[in-house]
């Protein structure tokens, strides 16, 4: 009762906030001049070079994982380009990351009972098969202590099935989402995080299950147990991660969509793992239902990969500005980020070449439009996202605040906006609980340049799981855009499915003009954005 009440209080603050906007902050608007807001619309929506970006970053250049040669082919592309449009102190930053990985090749066949070419795609870190390979297969989950014993001695020279099969069910729920007004409403109220809280926790029912042995121990067994490879057949769900932003659940896609992740480590001091395959559910699950039938399945194999320690420190961001050009406020930052690397599974688009291209996109817009902002409009390109936040911590922590304390530029930085969430067109913007803020892009939303752009939507929540954290986390302004999320949590997050075939160009062309009118409105504004109020 006393969770739901306080929640009730924010909200009621939050309206009170959001309603009111008081007579300084209509000023603020009277000075941002027209003829500027429409040089960015016409630059953004007209010239667009976005597209032109997503090819580059995904169909030359991707996939971008951290350490590998396309991340370092990319980096030294986008470099170029900020160059070339005349941005200020073009750089990247180096940090260490570990060892970098790529994938040479993949093939695989069920060879017996019949022929089949087989869909997969190998997990990233994991160890190549050292040439073609061909063995019997064998189906040997492990959910439980007993089956370790069920299984010791079965399994050596074998092609090991890790998993029990999935059901493939008929696609019947919303797959491509586009926010209706339930959602839009749902995005507007405050969600309280103890509320939110007991209630995962009373999700887990009265009583708990068994604990199922761990990943590690399960991988070194069927290592030590002698067996040559192993493959899966993708998340236990067929239900995509709501996120923490909407309560929205939608279901993935089967039809050879694999969702793929991280299959060993990228420290060098580990012992060789196995080759790790995900196959598509349906082929996986023949496998299992011929071998439930005493059939013998047997499967060809050839998974070549390379580890990379060539260049050390082998991690970077990519650092670039448009200078301020108030003497008083030139020091003082605005800062547009997106992670540049990516996963492996497809070419990194949507995830996230989109969100790089945009801000890279924003940046030429602002450039090419002759807008000179009073602050200094920065861009960040990060790194290692994709192993827990890795480039944008390195940034705040080299530039902002450490372990020792703030540092000189920590008090500089009027905002960072981030976009990690597909191709989808700007609806509005995430506050991430800094109810402060929500005023001032209240008063932004009514120029009609926004309103015509359909960008409406003030979300007082947190949202986690991309670069924003990194700043918020400082007590930095951070701010990560809502977006439509068409087919990202459906189909092409993780996924093989990933690729420039699913970014939508008029949508990217929108949220690249978006971002640009919101640096230029941070750069213009008298004060910095606000921060969030002090949590007790």
């Amino acid at each position: 009762m006393k969770s739901t009440f306080r929640g009730m209080i924010a909200f009621a603050v939050f309206c009170l906030l959001t309603a009111v906007i008081t007579s300084p902050l209509t000023a603020q608007l009277e000075r941002i001049d027209p003829a500027v807001l429409a040089r960015i619309q016409e630059e953004g929506l007209q010239r667009s070079q976005v597209m032109e970006h997503v090819i580059w970053l995904a169909d030359i250049y991707g996939p971008r994982l951290t350490g590998g040669p396309g991340i370092e082919q990319a980096g030294d592309w986008a470099v170029a380009q900020l160059r070339g449009w005349g941005l200020a102190h073009v750089r990247q930053e180096r940090f260490d990351f570990g060892r970098g990985w790529s994938l040479d090749r993949f093939s695989g066949h069920i060879i017996e009972p019949q022929v089949q070419p087989l869909i997969g795609v190998p997990k990233s870190w994991t160890y190549g098969t050292n040439g073609p390979i061909t063995a019997e297969v064998v189906h040997a989950p492990i959910e439980s202590e007993a089956d370790f014993e069920r299984y010791r001695g079965t399994l050596r020279g074998r092609i090991v099935l890790t998993q029990p099969p999935r059901a493939v069910n008929l696609l019947d729920g919303r797959v491509v989402l586009r926010m209706n007004e339930q959602e839009i409403e749902e995005a507007r109220t405050v969600i309280d995080p103890q509320a939110t809280a007991a209630s995962a926790a009373r999700g887990g029912g009265q009583h708990s299950a068994p604990s199922a042995p761990s990943q590690r121990r399960i991988q070194e067994f069927y290592a030590a147990e002698g067996a040559v490879a192993l493959l899966e057949r993708g998340p236990d769900s067929d239900r995509a991660p709501g996120g923490s932003d909407l309560s929205w659940v939608t279901q993935r896609p089967d039809g050879g969509t694999i969702f793929v992740g991280v299959g060993g480590s990228r420290a060098a001091d580990v012992p060789r793992g196995l080759p790790s395959v995900v196959l598509a559910v349906e082929h996986y699950n023949r496998m299992v239902r011929i071998l439930d039938r005493g059939v013998p399945v047997k499967v060809e194999l050839d998974v070549r990969t390379r580890f990379h320690d060539e260049i050390r420190p082998n991690a970077f961001n990519i650092i670039a500005e448009i200078p301020g050009s108030d003497p008083a406020l030139a020091n003082e930052v605005v800062i547009l980020g997106a992670h540049f690397d990516s996963h492996h599974g497809g070419t990194g688009a949507t995830d996230n070449a989109a969100g790089s291209a945009a801000m890279m996109e924003a940046m030429r817009i602002l450039k090419e439009a002759n807008v000179r902002p009073r602050r200094t409009v920065r861009l960040g390109l990060w790194g290692a996202e994709e192993q827990g936040l890795l480039g944008s911590r390195h940034y705040v922590e080299k530039h902002l605040i450490d372990d020792a304390g703030p540092k000189p530029e920590y008090e500089h930085v009027s905002a960072y906006f981030n976009i990690d969430n597909g191709t989808g067109r700007i609806r509005g913007i995430w506050l991430e609980e800094n109810l402060a803020a929500g005023p001032v892009f209240e008063e932004w939303l009514t120029l009609p340049v926004l309103r015509d752009l359909g960008v409406e939507i003030i979300g007082p929540r947190a949202v986690g799981s991309t670069d924003h954290v990194a700043f918020t986390r400082v007590g930095i302004p951070g701010f990560q855009f809502m977006q439509e999320r068409l087919e990202y949590r459906s189909r092409t997050h993780h996924s093989n499915m990933d690729v420039v075939d699913r970014v939508q160009p008029e949508d990217m062309r929108q949220m690249a003009t978006v971002v640009a009118l919101f640096a230029y409105l941070a750069a213009e504004h008298n004060e910095r954005i606000p921060r969030a109020a002090t949590k007790e």
